[in-house]
């Protein structure tokens, strides 16, 4: 087990692959997902670029994943670092509304992988999701004496309704395992304040230790994509504004919403032009919607794109839109400010540590549900009217991006980690 010689250093580092300062113990880290690739997703981007950024800053990583369905290549989003040493769980596809592609681990297999775990030796064990992963996570900590720290990626009672459909599973059932879960590990990592304020208000700060650590992203990587010129692609007038939104298009991310603000706009000013980029259960019907007289020919559907190419996309964009409140960080927001590319979102709290309302973007209020569409398309009316805004914000983003940077949160995430050890070997 790790001798703790000292602290991470605060504050972190230019790159993911930079030498950590040399007071940082190297761990041994097993991490456990309940997702991961080929299927796209926050979580699952972010469960890379921790397994492979912790590699390059010279700790030993084991992943514990569900295994890809057969044939699928395992793929990569981009992260750097090394390739990390994977245990398999055995998995099996989930019936919808459950998207395709989502491979849940079998809850009561996978003694391989537990073998496998233990014989790693490890200093902490990470859960990237309190239910199979939490739960086997929870066994490889106790087994092996280890320290136990979570990150809570998703807001899990807004995403019941894909467990009631097949399991009669509640957002008050859910939330309260949440809690209970919680409560049994040494740390947990909230990807934002609001959410980590959340849970210290439900949980306390005694046990767990509640620290705000959100997903860091690869700001230089992302300032030297070519952006794609959607006027020039899809035969639109030189003059178009380009609006553009990325992610999963389900109803817990607010599509609709988004779509009826852009249509607002849209009448408002008939320049204007959206690009969506994902897929998803709500994929056909939005479809759909964009065929009516006042849509057609305005909506662009990319569908499911390689992660540098949907990044590339949003680049291209001159104002990104998000109506998503379920978001614990917005992964993409910051992904759009790095781009240059002004934010246009509905509040929520995982907004709000990432667009600075009037700085880098416009966050418009989220009551009366009633009006968020209407909102939306009044803000982005506004924005598509006044070209140097857009430039001043999308240089704002642009600039404070470096916040955002992987090694920054990793450094973090190291933090938690000794901070747990600390707290384990009182």
């Amino acid at each position: 087990m790790v001798a703790l010689g000292g602290h991470p250093r605060r504050g972190g580092y230019g790159r993911a692959d930079e030498a950590p300062d040399p007071d940082t113990p190297s761990l041994r880290v097993v991490v456990v997902a309940e997702s991961y690739l080929p299927y796209l997703s926050g979580v699952t981007v972010s469960t890379e670029a921790l397994v492979r950024g912790l590699g390059a800053r010279g700790h030993s990583v084991l992943l514990v994943a569900p295994r890809p369905a057969e044939g699928a290549e395992l793929g990569t989003t981009g992260a750097i670092g090394p390739d990390p040493e994977i245990a398999w769980l055995p998995s099996y596809q989930l019936p919808r509304p459950v998207p395709a592609g989502y491979r849940m681990p079998w809850p009561t297999l996978g003694d391989g992988a537990l073998r496998r775990a233990l014989s790693f030796g490890p200093d902490v064990v990470h859960a990237q999701s309190p239910f199979v992963a939490g739960r086997f996570a929870r066994r490889v900590a106790r087994r092996a004496r280890a320290p136990l720290v979570f990150t809570q990626h998703t807001r899990y009672a807004d995403y019941s309704h894909y467990l009631s459909a097949f399991a009669g599973v509640g957002g008050a059932m859910v939330g309260h395992y949440l809690d209970r879960f919680a409560r049994g590990c040494d740390a947990v990592i909230a990807p934002s304040t609001d959410l980590a304020d959340e849970m210290r208000a439900r949980l306390g700060d005694v046990r767990p230790l509640i620290r705000p650590v959100p997903t860091g992203i690869d700001v230089e990587r992302i300032a030297a994509l070519d952006e794609v010129d959607h006027r020039a692609e899809r035969d639109w007038p030189a003059d178009a504004v380009i609006a553009v939104t990325a992610g999963r298009l389900a109803p817990e991310k607010s599509v609709e919403t988004l779509l009826e603000g852009f249509a607002v706009a849209a009448r408002r000013d008939p320049r204007l032009r959206l690009v969506v980029v994902g897929d998803g259960t709500s994929a056909d019907a939005l479809r759909q919607r964009a065929t009516k007289d006042d849509l057609r020919g305005r909506v662009a559907f990319l569908g499911q794109l390689p992660r540098l190419a949907a990044l590339a996309a949003v680049k291209g964009g001159d104002v990104f839109m998000f109506a998503s409140r379920t978001e614990t960080q917005g992964l993409v927001l910051v992904e759009a400010l790095a781009c240059g590319v002004p934010v246009l979102a509905v509040a929520a709290p995982g907004v709000n540590d990432s667009v600075t309302d009037g700085v880098d973007g416009v966050v418009v209020a989220a009551e009366p549900a009633a009006e968020r569409g209407r909102a939306l398309g009044a803000a982005l009316a506004e924005l598509s009217a006044d070209p140097e805004r857009r430039a001043a914000m999308g240089r704002a983003g642009r600039d404070g991006a470096s916040r955002f940077s992987v090694a920054v949160r990793l450094g973090q995430v190291e933090d938690v980690y000794c901070e747990a050890l600390a707290r384990s070997a009182r």
